[in-house]
């Protein structure tokens, strides 16, 4: 029998948001609050919420983190002379140094796309700058065909080159080797950042998601859906299915 899972949807609170211009989540009295949707997980995974809320409490590591992290949030806003607004100072690479710093991390491994040696040059030379020793790891190291992972010729980017497949659990166990404190995600594919975060001892964090049509940058997809990538509301992706 298929199990049934109860709907949670937070992206329906945009529609709160643009009218209170806050949510029930945001609102510290329960009295004045917009209510909670129906299918808020507030309501519906009460209990994992109780339980996790614990984990980022006390001397535990995560609990480190969770500290560190909510700390960076607030060095990163600076508030405006005279209004109740506040004014973001920092960018990802600087909240990515800050929170590192904190946690007294040193070592630090860069898993990095081939296609973004340029900026993982750029990123080690700021690390290094702010007194971190860091390790770079090239997505392709180690130089193994695509055809030895079962792609066929015509799977390939450029049909009878050679291409070298990605590697990385390859990039996670060097860096596992290493013995880094922290781990950078430098544009890894799709499903390789996601093999990189499985097999890495150390936290990972993102600083470049691979996009190769907005430059790096998925969330313009979502800021141009009345133009161009409203086709992607309109009907599915047609993609050829994998045999």
């Amino acid at each position: 029998m298929e199990k049934e899972y109860a709907e949670v949807t937070c992206a329906s609170c945009s529609a709160v948001w643009q009218k209170k211009g806050t949510t029930n989540c945001w609102s510290g009295d329960p009295a004045t609050a917009p209510p909670r949707p129906g299918n808020c997980p507030a309501d519906r995974h009460a209990a994992v919420v109780k339980e996790t809320a614990e984990l980022m409490k006390g001397e535990s590591e995560d609990a480190k983190m969770a500290f560190v992290a909510a700390r960076v949030e607030g060095l990163c806003y600076q508030p405006i002379p005279g209004s109740d607004a506040v004014n973001a100072r920092w960018t990802r690479v600087e909240d990515t140094i800050a929170f590192a710093k904190l946690m007294g991390y040193q070592r630090i491994g860069v898993a990095t796309c081939i296609g973004l040696l340029d900026e993982c040059e750029r990123l080690v030379a700021i690390l290094k700058a702010q007194g971190f020793t860091p390790f770079s790891v090239c997505c392709k190291a180690g130089s193994i065909d695509k055809k030895e992972l079962g792609l066929a010729e015509s799977d390939k980017v450029r049909p009878g080159t050679f291409e070298p497949a990605c590697n990385p659990i390859a990039q996670a166990e060097i860096c596992n080797s290493l013995e880094t404190d922290m781990n950078m995600i430098v544009g890894l594919c799709v499903g390789h950042d996601m093999l990189f975060n499985k097999y890495s001892k150390a936290p990972v964090t993102t600083l470049v998601v691979k996009d190769r049509v907005t430059g790096h940058n998925p969330a313009a997809v979502l800021y141009g859906q009345n133009f161009y990538y409203k086709r992607l509301q309109k009907g599915p992706m047609v993609i050829e299915s994998v045999t």
